[in-house]
């Protein structure tokens, strides 16, 4: 019989090996190890006996019951997000217990054990958020801006959540008649141990999770502001080679990357991942080697003081560091059109999800745009959706998107393609339903509830406050593309020029989307994340010297 891989057994050299790091704990009585909510949990090898995981609404339900050799844990357990179950030692059991600041300098030096963890890990939460209901609990209109800001944050942060719909939920009218509360106090969280709280914002509901981390002091090597493909790959290489490492972000891993539903053309996946997926492993990954990630942190302003850089950040935060990425992409543009800040969230989205997709089951679709986002999104919302109407500005889809992508659009019986389009007009009252379509002059009015925009992406790089030199659209120049006479004095740069990705201010590094010239592919975002890493090397040698 095979193992379920969510549930590998250790062999005994393997233990043995772990046994050096961890103390052995035996129990007469069945005991708690770590309850639902607990930020700093330990890491459990079972002996003798079992360790049962329980339900966290159903205190008698046992979801997993782990064996001899078996171990507990998932991937809250290498960063400072809550456990959403319990865990109890059954009577007569031994356990080897292990420190969660002990695991990852476990999983760093021993290759083998790493993988069989972390595969695990991955496995677990893969599950969990697919096929367990529960988790924290939103209750709230499908249609409503606010509830979909909180669930596109859990989606996208790979939460574990459940949704009520109140529009169409009998038990979430129920449990509103229970806490005696209005349609006026909606969204509605409740948390795993049953408290609730009204209309959260994205810091509360990152508090409450554990994604968002405080910091202290130090002055960390590097600072990465972005955790898209780049600013991740940056993560993993700074913090795999030794250097203290934090990385912030606005809203979630995955940048542009994040809100594709598939990238096919990336080195490595034959079959295609998506970008939510791809961003989650290397989140993993990154905190593997000890980088610390924060979010929702977004970046307002920037200050250099000769030595180091000190950021502020939403929530109150200040960060220090020697060196300073900036990876905070690109951001799609509003399409044109006055009233569609209204319908932002209630109609009118920048990114295709599973979440999505529910909302769209037998709608008439739009998806404005040419590149390889806005297809991905379309052939994505196809296999839900009644018509994907894909709406371009020119007559060629092929002049932006990758050829596979063009023909699979063609050859879908439910995608039409508008080309030489633009909307011009959303109506709706609450939410969208429906659009004015303008073509050659003449114009449609199309029943379309949920319309997906993917145009002229904008650099996110005003936190900078000028404070490197950029282009007139807010690219940061890097290497020979700052002028000498944009360059700060230094003596840093007395002695040499920018390296390729470094800015007009020695020890500023800019990557990805946000940089001036940039190549506009994940593979190219990755390379130059860890790029980066080996020049900073550099100018921190430099900045020893020059002190």
């Amino acid at each position: 019989m095979m193992t379920d891989p969510r549930f590998p057994i250790l062999t005994q050299k393997q233990i043995t090996t772990l046994k050096a790091y961890g103390d052995i704990i035996n129990f007469e009585s069945e005991t708690v190890l770590f309850q639902v909510g607990d930020r700093d949990y330990d890491f459990y090898i079972v002996l003798e006996g079992q360790v049962a995981i329980k339900d966290t609404h159903d205190r008698d339900k046992v979801l997993v019951t782990h064996e001899v050799n078996e171990f507990t844990g998932d991937n809250s357990m290498l960063s400072s997000r809550r456990i959403p179950f319990s865990g109890h030692a059954l009577e007569g059991s031994s356990v080897l217990r292990i420190k969660p600041e002990v695991l990852k300098e476990i999983i760093s030096k021993h290759s083998g054990i790493g993988e069989i963890l972390l595969s695990a890990f991955l496995l677990r939460q893969e599950v969990m958020l697919k096929e367990y209901v529960g988790g924290i609990k939103i209750i709230g209109s499908e249609k409503s801006k606010d509830t979909y800001a909180l669930r596109d944050f859990m989606e996208k942060n790979h939460i574990w959540h459940s949704f009520l719909n109140i529009d169409a939920s009998e038990e979430a009218k129920e449990l509103l008649n229970s806490f005696n509360l209005d349609l006026e106090e909606l969204p509605i969280l409740i948390n795993m141990s049953g408290e609730l709280y009204k209309n959260p914002s994205l810091a509360e509901l990152a508090r409450l999770t554990g994604v968002l981390m405080d910091f202290g002091d130090d002055i960390y090597d590097v600072l990465v502001v972005g955790a898209g493909p780049s600013g991740l790959a940056a993560s993993v290489y700074a913090a795999s080679e030794g250097l203290s490492v934090v990385t912030i972000d606005g809203n979630a891993p995955g940048g542009q990357a994040g809100k594709s539903s598939k990238i096919e053309n990336y080195l490595g996946f034959p079959s295609g991942i998506s970008g939510n997926d791809l961003a989650n492993k290397a989140y993993l990954q990154a905190q593997k080697f000890g980088c610390n990630i924060s979010i929702p942190h977004k970046a307002e302003q920037v200050e250099y003081n000769g030595q180091y850089f000190t950021l502020s950040a939403s929530n109150n935060k200040k960060i220090k560091a020697r060196s300073i990425i900036a990876a905070t992409g690109a951001e799609y543009r509003r399409l044109p059109i006055e009233n569609i800040e209204r319908f932002e969230g209630s109609g009118v989205f920048y990114s295709a999800t599973g979440m999505n997709a529910s909302a769209c089951k037998n709608e008439l679709v739009g998806v404005v745009g040419g590149g390889n986002s806005a297809g991905q999104a379309a052939l994505f919302l196809a296999d839900h959706a009644a018509e994907v109407h894909v709406i371009i500005r020119g007559d060629d889809l092929g002049s932006k998107m990758s050829d596979y992508l063009v023909q699979r659009i063609y050859s879908a019986p439910n995608i039409i393609v508008h080309k030489n389009s633009n909307v011009v007009q959303l109506n709706g009252e609450h939410h969208l339903q429906s659009l004015v379509l303008e073509s050659e002059g003449e114009t449609q009015t199309i029943g379309i509830s949920n319309l997906f925009t993917f145009i002229g992406a904008r650099p996110c790089s005003d936190w900078l406050n000028q404070i490197v030199a950029m282009d007139d659209k807010g690219f940061v120049y890097t290497g020979p593309d700052v002028l000498e006479s944009a360059m700060i004095k230094c003596s840093i740069y007395d002695q040499r020029k920018p390296q390729s990705l470094e800015a007009s201010i020695p020890g500023f590094f800019a990557v990805g989307d946000v940089r001036k010239g940039s190549v506009k592919r994940v593979a190219s975002a990755v390379g130059e994340g860890s790029m980066a890493i080996s020049q900073i090397h550099q100018y921190l040698a430099d900045l020893k010297v020059h002190i």
